[in-house]
C-alpha cells in the first residue's frame, strides 16, 4: 500500500498546462512542451543565439540535459533517464545511431535551419512512435505550405570566438497553390575550444555539413504528398572526454507522405508516411599520441519504417490512432593492429548484426468534461523480435550464453491516464502510467564495449527481461496577462532495472580496464524530478523568465544512479522594443553530492556563468537583415557539470556574431 501511494505523485509536465489558455475555455491539446527552434525567416526572435546548436536549444527545456563527451553531438537524457530509456524521433522517423560509445546521437544529424520545433512529452505519454519511460522528443522539420506563389531566399552566417566557429547556411523556398519546395544547407567548423582557465582543450574540433530538402504536391484541396530527405556529414570530430575519435559521421534519411485531410467529416486528418534511413559511423585513434594498439571501430544503422496516423472525433472524444512499424539492422565492428607486423589482426563484432522488427499500435481517447476539464487515456502494444544474422558474432555471445538461441521475441505494453483542470487561471494535472521497453542493442548483445567513464568492458544480456516502470505525476500553475508560474513532479518506480555489474571472474580485453561488467536487472530503481518556473512580463518591454529542477534516484540497494542532476537554475530577463531586443541571464547547478563512485562519478562543484546578448532587425529596401551578438561565460569560469564525461571542462568565454539575411 505504501508502494502504492508513494507512487502518487505523478508526471505530467508543466509547460504545456501554462500554453495557450485562455478564457478559460479548454482547447484540446496534448501534454508537452514545444521549443520553438523558428522558420528560416525568424530565428533571431526565437532564441538569444539564433545559430546555436540543436543540443543548446534543447537544453532550455526543463525536462531534458545532455551528456557531453566534445563540443559535438551530446546526447540527451529525458527526466534524467539516458537515451536507452528515451524515444528521439525527426518527424516521427525512428533512427538509430551507429555507435557503440554513442557518439551519434539522432539530434546530431539535424540543423536549425530546417528545424521548426522540438516537441517535448514526459514519460508515457511519449509513446506514440514507440515503447518509451522517460519521455520522447519528436523534431519536426520546417516545411512550407500550399498558398498564393512566393519565393523566398535566406543566408545565415556566424563566427565564434572561442573555437573560431565558421556557420554559413543558405536556403531557397517556393510555393504556390499546388506546389512547394524547401531546400537548405548549413556548414560548421570549429577548432579546438578552451576552457575557462584559458587552456586548449585538445581534439574537441568538428567539421560538419547539413542538407535538407521537402518537396510537396496537392493533388486536391484535401490531399497531398510530400517528400522530404536530409543528409548531414561530420568529418575530423574530436571527443577529448573519450579515448578514440570519428573520423566520420554520416546519415541519409529520406521520407515520403501521404496526408488526406476529409471535408466535413469526423475524421480530422489521416497521415502515412514511409521511411528510410541509414547511418554510417567509424571511431579511429590514428590523431591520438601513445595509443598501446590502435583500433579501427567502424558502425553501421540502416532503418525502414512506416507509420500510419488518423485523428477523428465523436461526441466529447477526441480520438488518436497510430499503428508503427520498424526494421533495424546494427553492426559495429571492432579491429586491432598490433604494433608487431608479425602478429595476427584482431577483430569482433561489438554489435553482431542485430535484426530488429517491431510492429506497435497506440491509441489515444481524450474526453472533455466540459470547458474546465478533460481526461486522456493513451495504450499502446507492440511486439519486438531481435534477431542476430551473425553466426560468428553469435557463436561469440554464445560464450557467456551457451543456449542462446538467435532469436528472441517481447510484447511491450504501456498504458497511460492524466486529468486535466483549468480554470480562472489556475491549472492542474495528474496521472498514472505504466510502461516497458525492451533492452537496447548494447544492453542485449554488446561484446566487450569499453566504457571510459568508469573504466569497465560491457557485455550485453540477451536473457534480461523486459524493463517496467510505474510512473506517477502532479503539476500546478496559474496564469493571468502579466504573470505564469508552473510546477511540476514525477515519480518512476523502474523494475527490473537495467544496469552493468562487475563480474570479477572476467578478463578484460581493453589494454587498462578496471574489469569486465555484464548487463543485469536489479530489483527496481527509484526516480524524482521535480521543476518550476515563473515568468513575468513587467512592462510592454521587459520580461523576466527563471526555472529550476531537481532530481534523486536510487536503486534498491539505495544507492545513487549515475547521471542524476543536482539543483540547477536559470533566471533570465529579456528587452524588446520594435526591432532591438537584448537579454542577459545567468544559469549554474548546485554541487553534485548525490554520485555514484562505483560508475566513474566524483564529486562537482558549484558554478555560475554570465550570457548576455542582442539583436536588431533592420530592412535595405526589399532587403531583410538581422544581426545577433552575444557573450557566453562572460567572467570565464572555468568550471564542469555533473554529466560531462571524465569532469571534461566546459567552453571558456566565448564572443558570437550572426548574420542572417532574408529575401
Amino acid at each position: 500500500m505504501k508502494k502504492t501511494v508513494s507512487i502518487l505523485v505523478l508526471l505530467f509536465s508543466v509547460f504545456v498546462l501554462a500554453q495557450n489558455q485562455e478564457n478559460d475555455s479548454l482547447k484540446i491539446k496534448e501534454l508537452k512542451e514545444v521549443i520553438l527552434i523558428g522558420k528560416k525567416a525568424n530565428l533571431y526572435e526565437k532564441q538569444s543565439k539564433s545559430l546555436g546548436s540543436i543540443d543548446e536549444f534543447l537544453q532550455q527545456s526543463l525536462k531534458v540535459d545532455m551528456i557531453k563527451r566534445g563540443a559535438y553531438a551530446w546526447e540527451p537524457i529525458i527526466n534524467n533517464m539516458p537515451s536507452e530509456r528515451t524515444l528521439v524521433t525527426i518527424d516521427g522517423m525512428r533512427i538509430f545511431g551507429a555507435c557503440t560509445d554513442k557518439m551519434d546521437p539522432i539530434t546530431s544529424y539535424v540543423e536549425v535551419s530546417n528545424l521548426e520545433e522540438a516537441t517535448i512529452v514526459s514519460g508515457q505519454e511519449g509513446g506514440c512512435f514507440g515503447n518509451t519511460i522517460g519521455g520522447s522528443i519528436d523534431l519536426k522539420r520546417n516545411k512550407n505550405t500550399f498558398g498564393e506563389k512566393k519565393w523566398e531566399f535566406h543566408l545565415n552566417s556566424g563566427f565564434e570566438t572561442n573555437n573560431k566557429q565558421k556557420i554559413l547556411g543558405a536556403s531557397v523556398n517556393y510555393r504556390d497553390s499546388l506546389f512547394y519546395v524547401d531546400s537548405d544547407v548549413m556548414l560548421r567548423n570549429a577548432e579546438n575550444y578552451k576552457a575557462g582557465n584559458g587552456n586548449e582543450v585538445l581534439f574537441s574540433q568538428f567539421s560538419k555539413a547539413n542538407f535538407s530538402s521537402t518537396f510537396g504536391f496537392r493533388f486536391s484541396n484535401n490531399k497531398s504528398i510530400e517528400t522530404a530527405i536530409i543528409y548531414d556529414k561530420a568529418t575530423n570530430v574530436g571527443y577529448p572526454a573519450l579515448p578514440m575519435d570519428v573520423s566520420l559521421a554520416e546519415a541519409a534519411i529520406a521520407s515520403i507522405k501521404y496526408e488526406y485531410v476529409p471535408l466535413n467529416s469526423k475524421v480530422k486528418n489521416w497521415e502515412t508516411k514511409l521511411y528510410f534511413n541509414t547511418i554510417k559511423h567509424k571511431m579511429d585513434d590514428t590523431t591520438r599520441p601513445n595509443v598501446p594498439i590502435h583500433m579501427d571501430m567502424p558502425g553501421w544503422s540502416e532503418t525502414f519504417g512506416y507509420y500510419s496516423k488518423v485523428n477523428f472525433s465523436k461526441a466529447k472524444h477526441h480520438f488518436l490512432i497510430n499503428l508503427n512499424s520498424f526494421y533495424n539492422k546494427s553492426i559495429a565492428e571492432m579491429t586491432m593492429y598490433p604494433s608487431d607486423p608479425n602478429e595476427n589482426l584482431m577483430f569482433m563484432y561489438t554489435w553482431p548484426d542485430v535484426r530488429t522488427l517491431y510492429n506497435g499500435v497506440f491509441l489515444e481517447d481524450e474526453f472533455v468534461f466540459n470547458c474546465h476539464s478533460s481526461l486522456k487515456i493513451l495504450t499502446s502494444f507492440g511486439s519486438h523480435i531481435n534477431h542476430v544474422a551473425s553466426q560468428f558474432g553469435l557463436e561469440s555471445i554464445q560464450i557467456f550464453y551457451p543456449e542462446l538461441k538467435a532469436e528472441k521475441s517481447r510484447i511491450l505494453k504501456s498504458v497511460a491516464s492524466r486529468y486535466n483542470h483549468v480554470k480562472l487561471g489556475f491549472e492542474y494535472g495528474f496521472g498514472l502510467a505504466y510502461g516497458e521497453r525492451a533492452p537496447s542493442v548494447s544492453e542485449g548483445y554488446g561484446f566487450y564495449l569499453f566504457n571510459s567513464f568508469d573504466g569497465y568492458d560491457n557485455i550485453g544480456n540477451p536473457n534480461l527481461k523486459n524493463e517496467k516502470a510505474l510512473e506517477g505525476s502532479l503539476s500546478i500553475g496559474f496564469k493571468n496577462d502579466k504573470f505564469k508560474i508552473n510546477a511540476s513532479a514525477s515519480y518512476f518506480k523502474i523494475y527490473d532495472y537495467i544496469i552493468a555489474k562487475t563480474d570479477v571472474s572476467l578478463v578484460p580485453m581493453t589494454i587498462g580496464a578496471n574489469g569486465v561488467r555484464i548487463y543485469t536487472a536489479l530489483d527496481y530503481a527509484t526516480l524524482f524530478n521535480t521543476d518550476i518556473s515563473a515568468e513575468i512580463y513587467l512592462s510592454n518591454s521587459f520580461k523576466w523568465f527563471s526555472q529550476a529542477t531537481f532530481a534523486k534516484g536510487k536503486d534498491s540497494e539505495n544507492k545513487n544512479l549515475p547521471f542524476i542532476s543536482p539543483l540547477s537554475y536559470m533566471s533570465s530577463l529579456r528587452f524588446i522594443k520594435n526591432q532591438f531586443n537584448a537579454e542577459i541571464s545567468v544559469s549554474g547547478n548546485a554541487s553534485q553530492i548525490n554520485y555514484n563512485s562505483e560508475f566513474g562519478e566524483d564529486k562537482t562543484p558549484s558554478y555560475a556563468i554570465l550570457n548576455v546578448s542582442s539583436g536588431y532587425k533592420f530592412k535595405l529596401g526589399t532587403n531583410n537583415f538581422t544581426t545577433r551578438i552575444g557573450g557566453e561565460n562572460l567572467l570565464d569560469t572555468y568550471y564542469s557539470t555533473y554529466a560531462d564525461w571524465n569532469n571534461i571542462p566546459r567552453v571558456g568565454r566565448n564572443i558570437f556574431i550572426n548574420l542572417n539575411y532574408s529575401l
